[in-house]
């Protein structure tokens, strides 16, 4: 019995200590939540549930996204709070009032196009300000609130993380790089042993799971840039820098999941031939070497002391090509081409690594979806876009007259 107990300690103690990052997140998210209260009770007599609730909802995994859910919420804040005050003073409170104010902030975060930030924002504040009691005076103590409430959250975010935005954009790069590399070896050391359709089925699988890291390790890189361009400690070059990688590792990903999907559907048409078995072996051996060597989190200053790695996956390409080309007439046309296939893959995977290929740079990546952002479209296009509909309309009626 007492040799159980510190094993069970143990045990619990390896589970928050295993997940620090997730510790300090919600530790943090407490501690602002807390404060959130508190100041919303001294400064705003009342208003520290509000402001809990608020600061609950506005702070994120970083301080990026809480100053653009924090401004959501003010902007929703606003547009909920006048919403929730037509409707009741048109229909009194009740469920009439309840139900046309949320069919209201609806047509209204539509008419403003606002992202899923602020128009998921706009109902729920108008519920809460809706409750009983409710005054001018009122909705103005909630706004209030509320801005105390995204402010905490806003201040409290900064310490989510012990690392930056770039910081955390460099370890998701090398974490994804790190899987894709060993994918590859895998798959080098499957083709030399002479894989199985179900080896094949297994490496196609991990790498479907691998292109789910995509959406995530985009975001980070994202962010990387946004916060780089505002915030006034943070070096820019090395976060552009940091988000070419992340393009650059997308498209290598990209391509190792088409190498997975090529060997599966070699080892369903009867495998690959024994002549190039080996050389495909080495290929995938070298792609997968080079990889490993230019996103090791060491290699990030950006120097090219590993350019021999996507030469050497470059030549091993050309070979397994030139081996495809002499076994053209006795081989299988299917095969020939699945392995020419690879062999382009290689390439691109090369050309990636080394931010050579144009479409790196030259095609303009999207920026983040427009329903993440507050706004899906700037106010000054609205504004512009309102302006001349009403120009238009004005030269319709009064055009003849003028």
């Amino acid at each position: 019995m007492v040799t159980m107990r510190p094993k069970i300690f143990s045990k619990v103690f390896h589970l928050f200590a295993d997940r620090r990052v997730w510790v300090r997140q919600i530790v943090v998210a407490a501690l602002a939540g807390a404060t959130a209260w508190q100041v919303g009770d001294l400064l705003n007599s009342n208003g520290g549930v509000v402001a809990a609730i608020v600061c609950s909802l506005s702070i994120r995994i970083s301080l990026h996204k809480s100053v653009r859910e924090g401004f959501g919420q003010i902007v929703g804040t606003a547009i909920g709070a006048s919403v929730a005050l037509l409707a009741v003073h048109l229909f009194n409170i009740g469920f009439i009032a309840v139900g046309i104010t949320i069919v209201m902030c609806s047509v209204v975060a539509r008419a403003l196009h606002l992202g899923e930030v602020a128009s998921v924002n706009v109902p729920v504040t108008a519920l809460i300000v809706i409750g009983p009691g409710l005054s001018g005076s009122t909705a103005l103590h909630r706004l209030g609130s509320t801005l105390i409430g995204a402010a905490i959250a806003i201040i409290f975010s900064f310490f989510s993380h012990s690392k930056t935005p770039v910081g955390r954009a460099i370890d998701q790069i090398a974490n994804v790089s790190h899987k894709a590399a060993d994918l590859l070896a895998l798959m080098s050391e499957g083709v030399a042993a002479g894989y199985t359709q179900d080896e094949a089925g297994h490496w196609l699988a991990k790498a479907r799971l691998l292109i789910e890291d995509i959406p995530a390790l985009r975001s980070q890189s994202v962010e990387a840039r946004g916060h780089a361009r505002w915030f006034p400690t943070a070096e820019i070059d090395e976060a552009e820098d940091v988000y070419i990688r992340g393009i650059a590792l997308e498209h290598t990903v990209v391509q190792v999941r088409t190498i997975a999907r090529t060997l599966f559907d070699s080892a369903v048409s009867g495998g690959i031939a024994e002549s190039t078995q080996k050389k495909i072996a080495v290929a995938l051996s070298a792609a997968s070497f080079a990889i490993s060597s230019k996103f090791e989190e060491e290699n990030f200053s950006g120097d090219d002391s590993n350019q021999s790695a996507t030469e050497d996956a470059r030549e091993a390409g050309a070979a397994l090509a030139e081996s495809l080309i002499e076994d053209a007439k006795d081989a299988d046309q299917e095969q020939i081409v699945r392995g020419l296939s690879m062999v382009a893959n290689i390439e691109r995977i090369a050309d990636s690594l080394d931010q050579n290929s144009p479409a790196l740079k030259d095609v303009i990546t999207p920026d983040e979806p427009a329903k993440s952002k507050v706004m899906e479209v700037s106010p000054i296009d609205q504004t512009l876009k309102l302006s001349k509909r009403i120009s238009k309309g004005f030269k319709k009626l009064f055009g003849k007259y003028l």
